[in-house]
């Protein structure tokens, strides 16, 4: 008997302990999102055409990324119930436009921006040699100066047939300073490839935190005694979407695995 009371003692100490820890991770983790409550800006994309009050294409520019953009229809479509495609797609006219690739995107920029919050993306990403979808956020002026001291936040780029995605914050400090790893600029976290994801970030003050279907998978800190260059993010941001291919990062397209698609279900940001 005395055995046995000892043994139920042990056990309700575990008990204990196993609860209160489940407690306490519950509320840490609750703590990062209790600011970030009230839905103040989404798109459901329930019609099948882009709501222009709230985005543009991307046009074709001579970034890396931007080389194949371009505005024609040809590149975005609808799927039901409520999904947006941003496609990568072989050049069906090369005598019009020389360029072998069309890619579609589209940004906020000038029609919405805010500081701090938690944004998610549901999407699902299709693979290919060369492709490089992108979830990513820029300055919307130039408080700190140009780009990079302006800032960018990359909720999410994927390249080709990898099964982790890329999540990484560049600045002045990271990109002009080479302060890559006071703190570490980036992280890879994985995914259901080839399902439908949540790619989110939770933005404040102190900290980003990057997740993934609601569990975070890398955070990049504000520090203090380093370069005021490490956090430009501070600031208004807008929100890109876009597939990419090729470029020096990701490198040559498969033209026969094309078409590849980004199929967008909603974006929803709180603060």
């Amino acid at each position: 008997m005395k055995n046995l009371k000892i043994l139920f003692l042990i056990s309700a100490t575990i008990l204990l302990a196993t609860g209160l820890i489940s407690c306490r991770s519950s509320q840490t983790s609750s703590t990062a999102d209790s600011r970030f409550k009230k839905l103040t800006w989404n798109d459901e994309f329930n019609k099948p055409s882009l709501d222009t009050t709230k985005w543009t294409r991307i046009s074709i520019n001579q970034a890396d990324w931007g080389r194949h953009m371009t505005t024609e229809d040809k590149v975005f479509g609808w799927e039901d119930p409520g999904i947006l495609i941003l496609k990568g797609i072989r050049n069906p006219d090369t005598s019009r436009d020389k360029r072998p690739f069309l890619t579609g995107g589209i940004y906020t920029k000038d029609k919405f921006s805010w500081t701090y919050g938690r944004i998610e993306i549901r999407a699902k990403l299709e693979e290919a040699q060369g492709a490089w979808p992108a979830f990513w956020m820029l300055g919307a002026n130039t408080v700190h100066g140009k780009y990079p001291r302006n800032g960018e936040i990359d909720i999410m780029e994927h390249l080709s047939f990898e099964d982790s995605i890329y999540q990484t914050v560049h600045s002045y400090y990271t990109l002009e300073l080479k302060e890559k790893k006071n703190p570490p600029h980036y992280g890879k976290a994985a995914i259901n490839r080839n399902a439908f994801n949540v790619f989110g970030l939770i933005w404040t003050p102190e900290f980003l935190a990057f997740t993934i279907n609601g569990k975070e998978t890398f955070r990049y800190p504000r520090m203090a005694g380093v370069d005021p260059s490490q956090w430009p993010f501070d600031q208004p941001f807008y929100l890109l979407l876009d597939q990419q291919l090729g470029g020096s990062w990701v490198g040559k397209v498969n033209a026969d695995q094309l078409p590849v698609n980004i199929y967008v279900d909603w974006i929803r940001i709180y603060q």
